[in-house]
C-alpha cells in the first residue's frame, strides 16, 4: 500500500511540473512533505542517507560552482566570449550552434556536465543578446550534446561515478567503451540539430554589423581579477579531474573553490549570493526526497528486479532491457538517484554472468542509458534543471515541454545507436 501511494504522489507531482499548472518549486516541496508526513521517506535518514536522501554531494557541487560563475561574471570574460563566438560564426545561427554545442561536448567529459552548462549557458545567453535572437534554442542543444558528451568518461556525468565506483571500472575504461559510440552519435546529433531546430533560426544582419564593430576586449572590465579567477577554475577542474587520487569528492572541491575566489576577488558576498540560483536547489533537494519515497518503499527496485527476472540467462535481453529502462525511467527521475538505486541490482545481475567480458557489456548498457536517458524529459539530469534555470533568470523562459519535444527525439536516436553499438561490439561475435 506504502508503494502504491509513494507512486501516485509522484505521477501527480510529475503531471503538474510537465503541465506547467503549479511551480515546480511548489509542487515538489509538496509533494516532498506529503511523502514524509505518510511514512513513505526514510524519515530523518533523509538527510543522511546515499541511496534514500538528498544526495548533498550534487547540491553542493551545484551551490559552489554558482558561486565561482558568479565571480567570474564580475569580470566581463562572458561578454568577451560572447563576442567572440558571435564574430567567429559570423551571425549565422547554425554555424554558432554547432560551434556552442562542440565546446560543450568537448568540455563536458572533462568538467562534468553540469559544470560545463553553468560556465557555457551565461555565454550563450549574452551572445543571443548581441544578436537579438531567442537564447531557448542553442540552450537545449547545449543542454542535449553535454549530456551526450559527458557520457565519454568518468567524471563527465554524476551516474557514471557511481556506476564506476560500483563496478570498480576506472576512468580508462569509461574512455575504452562509451568514447567511441558518444562521438559518433554526438556526430549524428549535430546533423540532427538543423531538422530539430531550424524553424527558429533568425539572421539578424544589423545587430550582426554593430557586433562585428565591437572590440571584445573592451569587455573585460577587470583583467588582474579574471587572471585570479581562471587560476582558480583551473585548479578547481584539476580537482574535478584527480577526485579519485585525492579521494575529494566533486563537491569538496567546487566549495573549496568557490572560498578561495571569494578570499582573492574581494566581492560583497550578498552580491554573490544573489547570482545563486536558489530555487534551483531547492527544487533539486524536493526532487531527491520524492525520489527517496520510490526508494523507500520499494518501487524502483521492484521494477527493476522484474526486469531481471524476466530475462533470465539471455544476456543481450538483459542489456537490452538495461539500456531501454534505463533511458525510459531515466527520463523521468533524476538520473542520479535512479542510478543509485538500481546499481546493486545490476550488481547482482552481473555477478549471474558466465564471463567478466559479459558482465561488463551490462555495465557499459546500463550506463549508456542511464546518460542518454538524462536528455528524456527538463528534469532527467542536473544539467537540465541547472539550464532551465539560468534561461529563466535570464529572460529566456524555457517551458517543460519545450525542452522535452526535442530531448525525447535526441533520447530515442542515442539509445537505438547505443543499442547497435552494444550488438556489434559485445554479442555479434
Amino acid at each position: 500500500m506504502s508503494a502504491v501511494a509513494a507512486l501516485a504522489i509522484f505521477v501527480i507531482a510529475f503531471f503538474f511540473i510537465a503541465t506547467e499548472k503549479a511551480n515546480k518549486v511548489k509542487v515538489v516541496l509538496i509533494a516532498a512533505g506529503l511523502m514524509t508526513v505518510l511514512g513513505l521517506t526514510p524519515g530523518a535518514e533523509v538527510f543522511y542517507s546515499e541511496h534514500e536522501g538528498i544526495d548533498w554531494n550534487v547540491i553542493f557541487l551545484l551551490f559552489g560552482m554558482m558561486v565561482i560563475v558568479g565571480i567570474i561574471k564580475q569580470t566581463g570574460v562572458f561578454d568577451y566570449l560572447a563576442i567572440w563566438a558571435a564574430k567567429r560564426s559570423r551571425g549565422r545561427p547554425y554555424r554558432l550552434m554547432v560551434m556552442l554545442m562542440a565546446i560543450t561536448a568537448i568540455a563536458s567529459p572533462f568538467l562534468d556536465n553540469v559544470t560545463t552548462i553553468m560556465l557555457v549557458a551565461p555565454v550563450t545567453v549574452v551572445v543571443c543578446n548581441r544578436l537579438n535572437i531567442p537564447a531557448q534554442p542553442y540552450l537545449i542543444a547545449e543542454v542535449l550534446a553535454s549530456n551526450i558528451g559527458g557520457a565519454a568518461t568518468l567524471i563527465g556525468d554524476p551516474p557514471n561515478i557511481i556506476i564506476g565506483s560500483r563496478a570498480g571500472l576506472t576512468f580508462n575504461d569509461f574512455l575504452v567503451h562509451m568514447a567511441p559510440v558518444v562521438v559518433v552519435i554526438f556526430a549524428a546529433f549535430v546533423l540532427l540539430a538543423w531538422v530539430l531546430f531550424r524553424r527558429s533560426f533568425r539572421y539578424d544582419p544589423e545587430r550582426l554589423a554593430a557586433v562585428m564593430a565591437l572590440q571584445e576586449r573592451r569587455a573585460i572590465t577587470d583583467p588582474r581579477l579574471l587572471v585570479r579567477c581562471l587560476v582558480v577554475l583551473g585548479l578547481v577542474v584539476a580537482g574535478f579531474s584527480l577526485h579519485a587520487v585525492l579521494h575529494l569528492e566533486p563537491s569538496i572541491v567546487a566549495l573549496v573553490g568557490a572560498g578561495v575566489m571569494l578570499l582573492i576577488a574581494r566581492v560583497r558576498v550578498p552580491e554573490v549570493l544573489d547570482e545563486v540560483e536558489w530555487p534551483t536547489l531547492v527544487f533539486f533537494m524536493g526532487l531527491f526526497v520524492m525520489v527517496a519515497g520510490l526508494v523507500h518503499t520499494g518501487v524502483i527496485s521492484t521494477a527493476g528486479t522484474w526486469v531481471i527476472e524476466a530475462v533470465g540467462d539471455d544476456y543481450f535481453a538483459a542489456a537490452t532491457s538495461l539500456l531501454f529502462g534505463s533511458a525510459v525511467l531515466g527520463a523521468f527521475f533524476d538520473n542520479i538517484p535512479y542510478v543509485a538505486t538500481m546499481t546493486p541490482i545490476v550488481e547482482g545481475l552481473v555477478a549471474q554472468t558466465p564471463d567478466p567480458a559479459t558482465g561488463q557489456a551490462l555495465w557499459w548498457a546500463f550506463a549508456l542509458g542511464a546518460d542518454f536517458g538524462g536528455n528524456g524529459t527538463a528534469v532527467a539530469a542536473s544539467a537540465n534543471v541547472v539550464a532551465i534555470g539560468i534561461a529563466a533568470r535570464s529572460g529566456h523562459r524555457i517551458s517543460f515541454w519545450e525542452f522535452t519535444k526535442y530531448g525525447i527525439v535526441v533520447t530515442v536516436l542515442s539509445t537505438l545507436m547505443a543499442w547497435a553499438y552494444v550488438y556489434l561490439r559485445y554479442f555479434a561475435a
